[in-house]
């Protein structure tokens, strides 16, 4: 969820999810004390590493769909699972699917999950061939 959060301001704002995270990450203690965990920076900068590719992947696999027409959230949700499923070495597969299928059933529609699985599945079905 955090890492949803600065992914999508980053995508609104047209900005680097890098700066959004820069600023967010205040480690004192104290009212305004926002720590990110460890995992959701390893999340933005793998997303931000290699966003071409994931976003290639979007655009080739996700039929009907054009990058700039998906909903922020569904774009952003997907760009998560892709660097989980293609880069992530302590997530299996499945699980980084589901887990983008139940984010996107909290914050995006049932219409979006459903397709988010698709595009997911379709992917997983051929990671052996793609060239990373």
């Amino acid at each position: 969820k955090q890492t949803l959060d600065i992914l999508y301001e980053a995508d609104i704002r047209g900005t680097q999810p890098l700066d959004i995270l820069a600023s967010r990450d205040v480690i004192e203690e104290g009212p305004d004390a926002r720590p990110i965990r460890e995992y959701t920076r390893e999340l933005i900068t793998g997303v931000s590493e290699h966003r071409r590719k994931i976003d290639e992947l979007i655009s080739t696999y996700a039929q009907g769909w054009d990058m700039d027409r998906m909903p922020a959230v569904d774009r952003n949700i997907l760009r998560i699972a892709l660097y989980e499923i293609l880069w992530g070495i302590d997530i299996d597969d499945q699980v980084a699917a589901s887990q983008a299928v139940l984010i996107a059933e909290e914050y995006s529609t049932d219409e979006s999950a459903k397709y988010i699985n698709g595009v997911l599945g379709r992917i997983i079905a051929l990671k052996p061939s793609f060239a990373l």
